[in-house]
């Protein structure tokens, strides 16, 4: 079994995260639209300034697997990951979000995640939320249009 762990995110580790948003089947799957590197830099700095946000990188076997964070959209309290491909399957994301909610305790905790993606609806299922609704979000100039899953952990 791999040991899988979450520690602080750094600027460090951008270039690890940067692969994992531009691949392509990745970036299908989450229903998003990757950033250039300029962009994607520059909204992770702002994201390691920011204290509400909770940005944890994943990691197997001392290896970055991903990444996971909670945050504020919308006055929701949002939780949301990336795994690299080569991880999936594995069952660290139900991990890395199991060891985040023993950090983050508050109460309710929201996702969306695009219908398609079942892999990751499978996962915050398993770790208590529970599928609220659904809404077609429309395409803008980082998500693709899809329909998603709304979820809620009371």
């Amino acid at each position: 079994m791999s040991s899988i762990q979450l520690r602080n995110l750094a600027a460090s580790d951008l270039s690890v995260l940067f692969r994992h948003e531009t691949d392509p089947e990745s970036s299908r799957m989450a229903g998003v639209i990757p950033r250039e590197i300029e962009a994607f830099n520059a909204h992770w700095l702002k994201v390691l300034g920011d204290p509400a946000v909770v940005a944890k990188v994943i990691l197997v076997d001392g290896e970055i697997a991903g990444d996971i964070g909670c945050f504020q959209l919308d006055g929701q309290d949002m939780v949301g990951y990336r795994i690299g491909r080569e991880y999936w399957g594995r069952g660290v994301a139900t991990r890395a979000l199991e060891l985040m909610l023993q950090l983050i305790t508050r109460r309710p905790l929201h996702a969306r995640v695009a219908v398609h993606n079942t892999a990751s609806i499978r996962v915050l299922q398993k770790c208590g939320f529970e599928i609220v609704g659904h809404e077609r979000s429309p395409a803008t100039e980082r998500f693709l249009e899809c329909e998603e899953a709304i979820l809620v952990l009371r």
